[in-house]
Order: C-alpha cells, then structure tokens, then sequence
C-alpha cells in the first residue's frame, strides 16, 4: 500500500465530526462548483459528485436545493476558496483550506488561532510544497471486483493508487468501498471512467497528502498541537486542516 492508504487510514475517523457541520461543508463546496461550473449537473462533474456525497451522508433535498439556488442568486455574497499555510508549535506544518464570503473575518480568526496555541500563520508557499495535492473517489464495491485490473485499466485515466476501505453509515451500518486516488489534475478524466463503466460514485474531491516525513512529538506536545487543530476544525469556515504531524500510536 501506498502512502495515500496510510494517509487516509490516519484521517479516516475524523471525517468531519457532527452532522451540521458536514452539512455545512457540503453546502458551501456545492455553491462554489455551482459557481465555478453552473447548475447543471449534466455538464457539472464536480457537483454530481458532490451531490452523490450529500445522499451518502443523508443531506436533506432541500439543503442541497438551497446550495444550488444560493450560488445562482446575485444579492448573494461569493464563497472563495482560500488557502492558509503555517506553522503550529513544535515545528508543524499546517495548511488550511477555507471556503469563505468573508476573507478579512477568515485571516483574523486563523491567524488568531495559530498565535493562541504559539505558532505562526505564514505566506503562500511557505508549507504547501510538502504536499502533494491529489483526487480522490470513492465507488461502492462491487461483487468479484479485481482491484488490479480496475487499476491497470485506469491507468492512463492518471490513477496513481486504488485500494479497498469500510465506509461505516451514520446508522453504524458497514459497506465496502474502493478508494481511487490520483494527481488533482485527473479529476475529470477518473470521474468519466468511473461514470462511463457504471461504477455507484460516493464522492469526489481534493486533498493534501503529506510529503515529507512526519513528526513525532511529546503527549504533552500533542495535546497543544491538538488544540490548535480543534480551533481550526471548529471553524465555519475552514473544510480542511492538513499537516506533518505523525498520528497518534493506537493502544
């Protein structure tokens, strides 16, 4: 296994947290690619697999409904997507992804969180070199799937790494999946051969994979370095948190 299973096997449990807050997330990333790629789904891959993800986590019609017509409206204000780099203490890095109306109130309240728990808040550039930004789906498996077929026929669709996961519903019920992960740059063509071979989409987006090794730190260590990260996750308008620091040995 690759480093993305490592990767993902890390953040697995700490997808996102409460159910408002999912919701929230959801809402926001359906607006801007709304924005960014209009409201029909036909011609919008980013927003059918987005949509398909809300019905994974059980977001109501009428939330997604509401994303959608927040996006075409005028008199409302535009979400931008905007990364944060940084260094939290002990020498973590940091990068932030935010979806904001708002990025005055945004940088005030990151930068305050950094300065809170004594680290720094820095510029573009300073941490995102040391990760790798990928795509990455996942599709229901599917009775008598051959995972290195599949990834020997995806290929030259950009797949970098293909490996099988358990997805557990909020309802505590477990279902297989493959996570497909590839360059962020063959998002549409995955996406088409997902589609295109009847695969069920999950959800499709983006993330950051770290490059360089990760850091191990103190208990005592951790817990600031938790804190900060909470701070930040709490954040309306942050989606993402990303950084160099080694997980936490499991008991």
């Amino acid at each position: 296994m690759g480093r993305a299973f490592e990767f993902r096997k890390e953040r697995k449990m700490k997808r996102w947290g409460h159910m408002a807050r999912t919701f929230t997330k959801l809402g926001k990333e359906i607006t801007i690619a709304v924005k960014q790629g209009g409201p029909d789904v036909v011609g919008n891959p980013r927003l059918r697999a987005l949509i398909a993800e809300a019905r994974t986590e059980q977001m109501p019609k009428e939330n997604i409904e509401r994303a959608i017509k927040k996006a075409t409206e005028s008199k409302q204000g535009d979400f931008k997507e905007v990364i944060f780099e940084g260094y939290g203490p002990f020498g973590i890095a940091y990068l932030v992804e935010t979806a904001t109306d708002n990025n005055t109130r945004t940088v005030a309240n990151v930068r305050s969180y950094f300065n809170k728990c004594g680290g720094n808040l820095g510029t573009s550039g300073s941490v995102a070199f040391m990760f790798d930004h990928k795509c990455v789906f996942r599709i229901k498996e599917k009775d008598g799937m051959d995972l290195e077929e599949l990834e020997l026929e995806m290929i030259d669709c950009g797949v970098e790494e293909i490996f099988e996961d358990t997805e557990v519903m909020k309802d505590g019920t477990e279902y297989k999946v493959v996570v497909i992960y590839g360059d962020y740059t063959a998002y549409g063509s995955i996406q088409k051969y997902i589609e295109d071979n009847g695969y069920e989409l999950v959800s499709g987006g983006f993330e950051r994979i770290p490059t360089t090794e990760l850091k191990d730190v103190t208990p005592e260590q951790r817990a600031t370095l938790d804190k900060l990260t909470d701070l930040l996750e709490e954040d309306e308008d942050v989606t993402n948190v990303y950084t160099t620091l080694k997980p936490a040995e499991e008991d």
